[in-house]
């Protein structure tokens, strides 16, 4: 029996490849912003905070193509850590606003060396020209309304909505 390899070609499964490539890169990036304490999905966060200010949950969700469960989840260590907060949204009672505190806002510039660093050093061995049309067809792809065959859009948990509803 041979061993399997990443010379196996691309293999003909989309998601597949785009999950392997996924995990291949966080490991990367996260060994890369090891020394900050802080994983990618984390500094994601706080850069975004960092640039964006004060944003609701949903929204944070929705830029990070995330449902809003997984980004509470993510939100927790970073709570209870003091670099963000996390208040009853000013517009909308029932929403939940997220805010870099100064802790993290300082955490977040911290870090941002270690982050430029894994930037360059993936771009060098992939090519500065092949990373910008990678994000420009990962961006595209996050933006797409697949449907099921079925008519179903599946999420989080196996809810299930109509896709024409």
């Amino acid at each position: 029996m041979r061993s399997p390899s990443n010379n196996d070609g691309p293999g003909r499964c989309n998601n597949t490849a785009v999950r392997k490539a996924a995990r291949h890169l966080t490991r990367f990036y996260d060994a890369c912003m090891a020394e900050t304490d802080l994983r990618t999905t984390q500094y994601s966060i706080l850069n975004l905070l960092a640039g964006r200010g004060p944003t609701t949950m949903t929204t944070l969700a929705e830029l990070l193509t995330m449902d809003r469960a997984t980004m509470g989840h993510n939100l927790r260590p970073l709570e209870r850590d003091g670099l963000v907060t996390i208040q009853v949204g000013r517009e909308d009672r029932r929403e939940r606003e997220v805010a870099l505190s100064d802790l993290g806002r300082q955490r977040e510039a911290e870090s941002k060396p270690y982050w430029l660093k894994a930037q360059a050093q993936f771009e060098k061995e992939f090519g500065v020209e092949d990373a910008r049309a990678m994000r420009r067809i990962m961006a595209r792809i996050a933006g797409m309304g697949l449907v099921a065959a079925d008519g179903k859009i599946r999420e989080t948990g196996d809810r299930r909505r109509n896709a024409n509803a």
